[in-house]
């Protein structure tokens, strides 16, 4: 039940359409990645929705979520992108899920695996060409994980790499050399008996540098019609969320009196302030206090003392009309207006529209549209 009145809308309508857009841009597979519950979004509601779009895979980051998508009817192929630990590795075996393998005792443990349960498991093997957290370091390791993992019954579907700086402006010079290093490690692998292909691009290099693309990209903040990298999308993306809110309080604020704790807003003037029932503790951010604004009546009205864990004050002083239980829109679309998730990120400080996703908490009601 959503007795409080906040509540997060996800318009699944929005993904298929990025989906869509996506693979019309980059004429290629699409594994479309729902890690992190779907940015924030709902997993198993976005994964729907976009394999209902056209997407051919899903890409999770925990042999758990991948389990869960399982649970929830999904019988698509489902890539574990991060290193599961032995018994992580049993369960996506279990389950049908493909497997990471980025150092030698991946390759152990699933092969030791894949004789104890006596099946042939699926993986990917991972190539570290500059990210520098998970992966084989050279052509030569890569190899000779392919070589140990297929005698040892794996079948090894794909080789993958991730870009580093693929969103920023500065960025295409590394980038490349990664590519250079993949395909390096590629051709060594081809050349070892590997025939499967071969994925790099997330949601940035899929827009802006069509040769990693290879035979499969794999966006993530792009699903969801997040900020990609300093260019933008260039294709129509459309944002999936709107965070909602009502008025519950109106009062005035006397010039000289104070709001919320430590007593950081001290009004020069008359206000009127409105009450939201949202805080940090629903993932709105502490640290946005002096800068966030929220929408009501499709107006900018900024936030004012500090953010509490279950409340925020609005200044509603130039908004004729405003009254209990009006709606305001903290992320969305209102009117002409929008709040993005790239410009909480900057009302946050130091973050990105991931975080911003991600962080919005369980206890703020999912609803699908």
């Amino acid at each position: 039940m959503r007795l409080r009145g906040t509540e997060l809308l996800v318009d699944l309508r929005a993904i298929e359409h990025n989906v869509r857009a996506l693979a019309t841009a980059t004429q290629t597979r699409l594994m479309a990645v729902v890690k992190g519950d779907g940015y924030g979004h709902g997993a198993l509601p976005v994964a729907r929705a976009a394999l209902q779009a056209g997407a051919q895979a899903l890409g999770v980051a925990l042999v758990e979520e991948g389990l869960a998508l399982r649970a929830g009817g999904v019988d698509a192929p489902i890539l574990v992108l991060g290193q599961s630990l032995e018994k992580g590795l049993f369960e996506g075996m279990k389950a049908g899920l493909s497997l990471c393998l980025s150092n030698e005792e991946s390759v152990q443990a699933l092969v030791s695996a894949a004789k104890a349960l006596r099946v042939s498991p699926k993986a990917h093997l991972k190539i570290d060409t500059g990210m520098g957290r998970i992966g084989f370091r050279s052509a030569g390791e890569a190899v000779a994980a392919y070589e140990a993992a297929a005698k040892g019954g794996v079948t090894v579907e794909a080789a993958f790499t991730h870009f580093a700086t693929a969103d920023m402006q500065d960025g295409a010079a590394y980038l490349r050399g990664q590519l250079a290093r993949f395909d390096e490690a590629l051709l060594a692998l081809r050349r070892a008996g590997f025939s499967g292909f071969a994925h790099a691009a997330n949601s940035a290099a899929a827009i802006l540098y069509p040769e990693s693309r290879y035979d499969m990209v794999r966006p993530g903040i792009a699903l969801y019609g997040g900020q990609i990298g300093w260019a933008g999308d260039g294709i129509g993306l459309r944002p999936a969320l709107t965070w909602k809110a009502p008025v519950v309080q109106i009062k005035r604020l006397k010039k000289g009196e104070s709001l919320s704790y430590g007593r950081r807003y001290i009004a020069p003037e008359e206000r009127l302030i409105a009450t939201l029932p949202v805080g940090y503790a629903d993932g709105y951010r502490r640290s946005m206090f002096g800068r966030a604004e929220v929408l009501l009546k499709g107006r900018r009205a900024p936030v004012l003392g500090t953010i509490c864990m279950d409340q925020i004050m609005a200044d509603v002083s130039a908004i004729p009309g405003v009254k209990l239980g009006d709606e305001a829109a903290l992320l969305g679309a209102q009117g002409e207006e929008r709040i993005t998730g790239a410009q909480m990120a900057r009302w946050a400080g130091e973050t990105i529209d991931y975080e911003i996703f991600c962080g919005i908490s369980a206890r703020v009601p999912r609803v699908y549209e």
